[in-house]
């Protein structure tokens, strides 16, 4: 019983080493499905969504960045967020 008990434990950790290091690799290149909908206001595809809730937690960084500022804080990137349901934070 007690084997258990320490295999379950032992997964659950692994599990959240794992979510941690996924959380924490921001990649604007990870964004590239979602430049027409950023640029021209085009419908997302799947990916593009997927991709933007993946690098959801990265918005902020992104906006402090002068290269991807404009990109980020622009109506259609606002527009993106909200059609691929994902939240979009104050930074």
């Amino acid at each position: 019983m007690k084997v258990s008990y320490l295999c379950i434990f032992v997964l659950i950790v692994i599990a959240s080493i794992v979510n941690v290091s996924k959380a924490a690799t921001c990649n604007a290149v990870q964004l590239s499905p979602c430049l027409g909908p950023i640029m021209s206001g085009t419908p997302p595809t799947p990916t593009c969504c997927t991709q933007l809730r993946s690098q959801s937690s990265c918005f902020c960084q992104y906006v402090r960045n002068p290269s991807l500022r404009q990109y980020v804080n622009s109506p259609n990137a606002r527009k993106l967020a909200n059609t691929c349901r994902v939240a979009f934070p104050r930074c």
